[in-house]
């Protein structure tokens, strides 16, 4: 069920919940977070509420959308609330602000009356992010900020920006994204030979924030020599490479959706690797309201990664 609100006030949609959940049972109770999601008023509006809902089966939230409007506009608000099965396991509210509504400080004031007591907030930013999300007003009010520097339209700056400015609670949908490639790597080489890694090579096209945060990773946490180059695929990331005396472990995805591993003693092995979709990695995000340390050393190794130029191949 979708109620639309138009030249409306926050006070106005605080009294439709209440009526709604009056009429129309408990829909409300059993929430365990807010989840604030902040982009503008076009395509991505729908895709980013599509991948709230599914996120919500696992962790059912009041979902509140700032849709950015025109900012040449009048002032206006224009209010939306969905429920039932237009809105998964949650509650949506869509804000979509005009003219002045439309700053960013106006934002974080109409989410402030909208958020559910004693729980905790989580702001995403599906699209364009601040650069420093921790310093912006709706970001003040959340314990978890949520970017994807992937989706953003410059990725290789907004990546930089996650980097310059990190701060406890931040994380993204490209580290997400690796949560898979992790656990491979970390099982392969939980098996004999336990031999430490001398160097590694990781490999992505030529602008994939997920590469960088891989080679990263592993500078951090193996102390070793990582190389970051080029491949002659255009699929994000594509191919790891482990050194050891032994031989070298190596996990490769020339197609994106299915890797092969390979190691010295066991057999290759075909993995299901695929991009994962968004709604599965702001689940995933939404389990945890505490600082991602891996994540945080994971942008610092980017500093300590060399480049090479030579595309590899996969």
């Amino acid at each position: 069920m979708i109620i639309d609100l138009p030249s409306s006030n926050t006070s106005a949609v605080n009294r439709k919940l209440v009526e709604l959940r009056e009429s129309g049972g408990v829909f409300a109770l059993g929430r365990v977070l807010t989840l604030v999601v902040v982009t503008d008023d076009g395509p991505l509006l729908e895709r980013s509420i599509d991948a709230a809902n599914e996120a919500s089966r696992e962790h059912p939230c009041r979902v509140i959308v700032l849709a950015r409007g025109q900012r040449k506009a009048s002032p206006r608000l224009d209010a939306q609330i969905r429920v039932g099965g237009d809105a998964g396991a949650s509650e949506v509210i869509v804000l979509r602000g005009y003219g002045p509504l439309a700053a960013e400080e106006a934002g974080a004031g109409m989410v402030m009356p909208l958020l559910l007591p004693d729980a905790p907030v989580v702001a995403w930013w599906p699209g364009d992010a601040p650069a420093s999300v921790a310093d912006d007003p709706v970001g003040k009010l959340a314990q978890r900020r949520i970017t994807d520097a992937l989706a953003a339209k410059n990725p290789s700056k907004a990546f930089e920006q996650r980097r310059k400015n990190y701060a406890d609670g931040d994380t993204d949908l490209t580290w997400t994204r690796l949560t898979n490639w992790r656990s491979q790597l970390a099982a392969a080489m939980d098996v004999p030979p336990w031999e430490a890694v001398t160097s590694a090579v990781v490999a992505g096209e030529a602008v994939s924030p997920s590469t960088e945060l891989m080679a990263g990773w592993l500078a951090a946490e193996l102390d070793v020599k990582v190389r970051r180059s080029p491949s002659e695929t255009e699929n994000g990331l594509s191919l790891v490479r482990l050194s050891r005396p032994s031989g070298p472990i190596e996990l490769a995805r020339p197609d994106g959706r299915t890797a092969k591993l390979t190691q010295p003693g066991q057999p290759e092995r075909l993995i299901a690797l695929a991009r994962r979709a968004v709604s599965d990695c702001l689940a995933e995000e939404l389990r945890r309201l505490d600082p991602d340390e891996v994540y945080r050393d994971a942008l610092a190794g980017v500093s300590l990664v060399t480049r090479g130029r030579t595309p590899v191949k996969v």
